[in-house]
């Protein structure tokens, strides 16, 4: 087994972090300084959810969230596991049987519907299988938030009994304010019905991973988890965060939002300051894909 695993691992190996060290820099956001892996990793001894803000086709992010598992997984053996904006709560039954052994990787990725991307995930998945470690299909159905954004929220009170089971207790909090003043501010300032179900629509989104990963703190008290999802879905602690705290108030968090960005050298504060407890930088000339 770990033998297939090293194999599974060579692109990111190939991409060491020696090698890619002098392409990002990981910042303390509050002491506006470099940090590392390790440092992250400590500081999750004061924190029970560390939320990674990603850039979905970074490899250089893909390739720091399965350092920062790594390290999790060996800090805190037997109590740690990973939460997921890439696989949908409907398929939670699919990637448990794949963890378990139970069935083909073929049929895992097909029946669980995994990303086009896959591969930049699957070393997180494939360490997570052989250390037994518990992941979690945090996000909606897809079929559902296209019905909150082409039939508005209430709409989902229609579904049946176990279609409900897929999502968070209905009627979903949208989270107004700051929230939805970013979300105008990417839609270009345009509200009005289309725009506001689209917000719906994030916010059934949002709202999902932060109760998956409720449900699974309630359950698995003590535990560290790494939620990866969109930047968009936690900066400012807004989006599945803001949610999270909503659904389990006592719970502590710590996020990193990633991005590519000329100044990753020498960052401009006043654009990054207030977007995550840390920051990733990375140089913006890197292949998005390796």
């Amino acid at each position: 087994m770990k033998i297939l695993l090293s194999l599974l691992l060579l692109p990111f190996c190939a991409f060491s972090q020696d090698s890619l060290s002098a392409h990002y820099k990981i910042y303390s956001t509050a002491r506006q300084k470099i940090v590392t892996v390790d440092d992250v990793v400590s500081d999750m001894a004061k924190a029970d959810v560390l939320f990674f803000g990603e850039e979905h086709n970074d490899s250089t992010g893909h390739y720091l969230e399965y350092a920062l598992f790594k390290k999790l997984a060996e800090k805190y053996p037997g109590k740690v596991a990973l939460s997921m904006e890439m696989f949908e709560t409907d398929c939670q039954t699919v990637l448990d049987e794949y963890l378990a052994g139970l069935i083909r990787e073929k049929n895992f990725v097909t029946d669980a519907r995994a990303w086009p991307n896959y591969k930049d995930y699957r070393p997180l998945i494939e360490l997570a299988k052989e250390s037994h470690i518990p992941v979690i299909a945090a996000n909606a159905p897809a079929r559902y938030t296209n019905m909150a954004n082409r039939l508005g929220l209430g709409s989902l009170q229609q579904l049946s009994a176990i279609g409900k089971s897929y999502l968070p207790p209905l009627p979903i909090d949208t989270a107004t304010g700051a929230y939805y003043d970013k979300f105008l501010q990417i839609m270009g300032g345009h509200g009005g019905t289309t725009g506001m179900q689209m917000y719906q629509a994030q916010n059934l989104w949002d709202a999902t991973m932060g109760w998956s990963i409720a449900r699974f703190f309630k359950a698995h008290p003590g535990y560290k988890i790494l939620q990866l999802n969109g930047d968009f879905h936690s900066e400012e602690k807004l989006g599945a965060a803001a949610q999270l705290k909503k659904y389990l108030p006592q719970i502590r968090i710590l996020n990193i939002a990633a991005y590519a960005d000329e100044s990753f050298d020498n960052p401009d504060w006043s654009k990054f300051s207030k977007n995550g407890d840390y920051i990733i930088l990375t140089d913006p000339k890197l292949p998005k894909t390796y």
